[in-house]
């Protein structure tokens, strides 16, 4: 069967990173936006019979969903086989509850919208906090590739002697098994956050890794806040920031720069989303492994 990679919204590097692991070709997309902001987009290579696979940075997400409802609408009146979405990073999971009257549930009705116009999804370490796993709340099959084996073989190449730390409750799922593949200690924070700006974190006793250098690891970064006061609690108890890892770097405004001013000496990301300049931590290998298991079954 051919399988054709269509980039959504400038994902062209990792379009053709994913059409190269699967064996495919990338198919090109004309978009625009007429004068009124409405999209204009057209498939500009044969896809009847194909397995199409659109790729896309869901940062920032709103304009891009609309693209890809449109997208795989378009596909299957074009003929196409199955249209699966590869998105490293996940947008739409903060909101998995409702905490006060009257919200919406975001990541939920992401979900159902998403389930119904693609049929796969693949992604890199959703935001999984308070839904199990996707199966929960996706209806289509889905799948989640860690990033904890490629960000363990940096930390054993880069910093072997290394504390692997946790800014908060949250981070624990990442730093344990970080650390267990990395072979060192991990710790983690408790965190308690007063607005999008203002948090407190509190630790463990850390004295037996006084002199050890720190790897902060975190699944999403936007304001930075919180790396910001977990370098800064971590400096006055004499841990070494060696480096802040970051899953998916959202750095809105001038996060980077704070994280580095804060006493970070490295700042690492893996690249779910473009970040020029910055050390890159590659999950486009496994995550196309993971687009050939999904693709696989409606082959047969």
């Amino acid at each position: 069967m051919t399988t054709r990679v269509i980039a959504v919204g400038g994902a062209d590097a990792a379009a053709a990173r994913l059409a190269a692991c699967l064996g495919g070709t990338v198919c090109p997309l004309a978009q625009r936006r007429f004068p009124d902001g409405e999209h204009y987009l057209r498939v500009l290579g044969a896809v009847e019979g194909a397995d199409v696979v659109l790729v896309a940075h869901l940062h920032p997400v709103d304009p891009l969903l609309v693209d890809i409802v449109f997208l795989a609408d378009a596909l299957r009146e074009l003929g196409a086989r199955q249209v699966g979405l590869v998105v490293p990073y996940l947008a739409y999971m903060r909101q998995d509850r409702r905490f006060q009257p009257g919200e919406a549930v975001t990541s939920v009705s992401f979900a159902r919208l998403l389930s119904r116009s693609v049929d796969w999804l693949a992604t890199v370490d959703p935001h999984l906090h308070r839904h199990a796993a996707l199966s929960a709340i996706y209806s289509v099959p889905a799948l989640a590739v860690p990033s904890a084996p490629a960000i363990a073989r940096w930390i054993r190449a880069e910093v072997p002697d290394a504390v692997v730390v946790g800014p908060d409750e949250e981070s624990g799922q990442w730093v344990d098994e970080v650390a267990r593949l990395a072979g060192c200690p991990g710790i983690t924070g408790r965190k308690l956050r007063h607005g999008d700006r203002s948090v407190e974190i509190t630790w463990p006793a850390l004295q037996p890794w006084r002199g050890r250098p720190a790897v902060l690891v975190d699944d999403i970064v936007s304001s930075g806040q919180t790396l910001v006061t977990a370098l800064q609690g971590l400096g006055a108890q004499g841990l070494q920031a060696a480096a802040c890892v970051v899953v998916h770097g959202l750095f809105e405004q001038d996060a980077a720069q704070r994280l580095q001013a804060a006493g970070a000496s490295r700042l690492v990301v893996c690249n779910t989303l473009p970040q020029p300049g910055l050390p890159l931590i590659d999950v486009l290998g496994d995550l196309a492994e993971a687009a050939a298991r999904l693709i696989a079954p409606r082959q047969g």
